[in-house]
């Protein structure tokens, strides 16, 4: 069963971004189970007794992580699961989070992993637009599940995993029971592997589809040309397993080179300060906000942090401040990146070594990365324009043939963000496309222009969106959430104006300023833009009327 089976449910092909693999590392046989990859050819090699994965108290070896993941495999082929069947899992991250998925993949199923922070109606959305057959769930999230089921059309079974119900049985009761050898499903490189939901952070989520060889494909690009790990890497951070940055860093690039996984199911800044310090990390994976909490938490140099080698940073840009602080702080590189759900992981980055503060990177080796305007044209060095990507993954959204014209261009993927090239072929991350805000003839970046408010020691963080006017088509509008203690007054709005304009080009400076208590984010820890200027929208409505009545 390859992806021929799902057409209906997958773009035409001529809609299909080009997938490329110009690299030997990238070439794989037509015959591919990544599960198999990931873990059996781990202990094949001997490195059965190596730890895979560190979790509270308990240290997992490869052996064990099979054996457990051999158990849940045969216990999802009882319960029904076929090739090309999904199962729908919600967890935090755990071992238990780590083996589901393995199993799934290993007999051949389709795995739709979801953040444990969606409600019912985004859980029974995901469940019914992807068909899934099988719900696997935590005993600390399984309220929303259940309050979701009613409205879940294809689901068979529900199951609760490290914990008991009153109303639903235990995962446990059925894998524990059985025999801990499996052999991996004959599978295809191009058989589906999961459905990744988009976070979204610019409107309604859609699902992406991957394949067995896009699993392996992230970690020969990315993971083994930039990270280079090796067996002794301890790999660490906070971003959950549904998010796909996090399914790379802890799950997918550990697993392919033989390395260590720790898992943190409760993140705070000090928890990830000591699972960094408690296991000897060497490479960690954190969103840009993380670090510099970390930073401002171990004021004191508490935390030591000798053993990390790597930070690795995306799911929103990079600030240059945060990348210098940190570096002077522990002399370790941040490499920031962008990738995309649709993409599967980062095509773009900064290297070890040569790290451009300020700068997204270059291509990673397997891909190219070229500006384009509006119309697929190419743009040359230092003009802003979009991002146009094309390697061993590519875009194909599940039954969405509308949006996926809307992010594919003559073969290439269109992620909607704006970059700038250097003339060394370095990127430079300006805005997405449709958060650009154009204000009497200038165009303003919102990045650029919330580094600097954020540089004020009054602001904590903030974001800015166009607000319509009459006059200039827009205004920038500033939503500032400040420090513990610092008040809003309009003293402070006149102050942070005018350090705007110190800093920047002086119609760059934010014309309203709105303090908020906090940002609206996704589960993955983005600020929403499109929440922002809808309230700014509104606003500007509301007045309207006022005026007119």
């Amino acid at each position: 069963m390859s992806y021929k089976n799902f057409l209906n449910e997958l773009p035409p092909l001529e809609d299909w971004g080009e997938r490329i693999y110009t690299r030997p590392e990238l070439e794989y046989p037509s015959e591919l189970n990544a599960a198999a990859e990931l873990l059996d050819r781990n202990v094949s090699l001997g490195r059965g007794e190596r730890p895979a994965i560190y979790y509270r108290e308990e240290v997992i070896t490869y052996q064990d992580l099979l054996n457990r993941v051999n158990q849940m495999g045969n216990a999802m082929k009882k319960l029904g699961v076929e090739k090309g069947d999904r199962v729908l899992m919600r967890f935090p991250n755990t071992p238990t989070a780590v083996a589901a998925w393995l199993a799934c993949l290993k007999i051949g199923g389709v795995v739709v992993m979801i953040m444990p922070m969606l409600r019912s109606r985004e859980i029974s959305y995901r469940a019914n637009d992807a068909a899934c057959k099988l719900v696997l769930c935590d005993i600390g999230s399984i309220d929303e599940v259940q309050k979701a089921e009613p409205a879940m059309q294809t689901v068979h079974k529900i199951l609760v995993t490290d914990g008991t119900h009153d109303t639903y049985e235990s995962f446990e009761s059925y894998w524990q029971k059985e025999s801990d050898m499996l052999k991996p499903a004959l599978l295809s490189r191009d058989d589906l592997a999961l459905i990744g939901y988009t976070s979204g952070s610019t409107g309604d989520a859609k699902g992406t589809v991957h394949f067995q060889d896009d699993i392996l494909a992230i970690a020969d690009g990315y993971a083994r040309n930039i990270l280079e790990p090796t067996e002794d890497d301890i790999f660490a951070g906070h971003p959950s397993l549904a998010f796909t940055f996090g399914l790379g860093g802890l799950l997918v690039f550990p697993f392919r080179f033989g390395a260590s996984t720790v898992l943190l199911d409760q993140f705070t800044p000090e928890n990830m300060l000591k699972t960094l310090v408690r296991y000897k990390a060497t490479i960690s994976f954190c969103a840009p906000t993380c670090y510099n909490m970390m930073m401002r938490l171990d004021e004191k140099n508490e935390y030591d942090l000798s053993s990390l080698r790597l930070g690795v940073s995306a799911g929103e840009t990079l600030p240059k401040q945060v990348y210098e602080k940190w570096k002077a702080k522990y002399d370790v590189d941040i490499l920031d990146g962008i990738g995309s759900t649709e993409m599967l992981h980062i095509f773009v980055s900064n290297r070890p070594g040569d790290v451009r503060a300020g700068a997204t990177g270059k291509a990673v080796p397997g891909y190219e990365a070229k500006i384009v305007d509006e119309q697929g044209n190419d743009l040359g060095p230092n003009l802003p324009g979009l991002l146009a990507i094309k390697g061993p993954t590519a875009c194909r959204y599940w039954k969405k043939p509308d949006r996926q014209k809307g992010y594919v261009m003559d073969g290439w993927n269109v992620p909607g963000d704006v970059f700038m090239m250097d003339d060394a072929g370095y990127f430079y991350y300006q805005c997405r496309n449709d958060d650009l805000i154009i204000t009497g003839g200038y165009n303003v970046s919102p990045p650029e222009l919330e580094s600097v408010i954020n540089e004020h020691p009054s602001v904590k963080e903030s974001a800015t969106v166009p607000k319509p006017d009459e006059l200039r088509g827009a205004i920038v509008k500033a939503y500032v959430v400040l420090q513990p203690g610092e008040q809003g007054s309009v003293h402070l709005v006149k102050e942070l104006q005018d350090f705007v304009k110190r800093e920047l080009a002086p119609y760059k400076y934010p014309r309203e300023i709105e303090f908020v208590d906090a940002l609206p984010r996704t589960d993955t820890g983005k600020v929403q833009r499109y929440v922002l200027r809808e309230r700014a929208q509104k606003e500007y409505e509301g007045r309207f009327v006022e005026e007119v009545l």
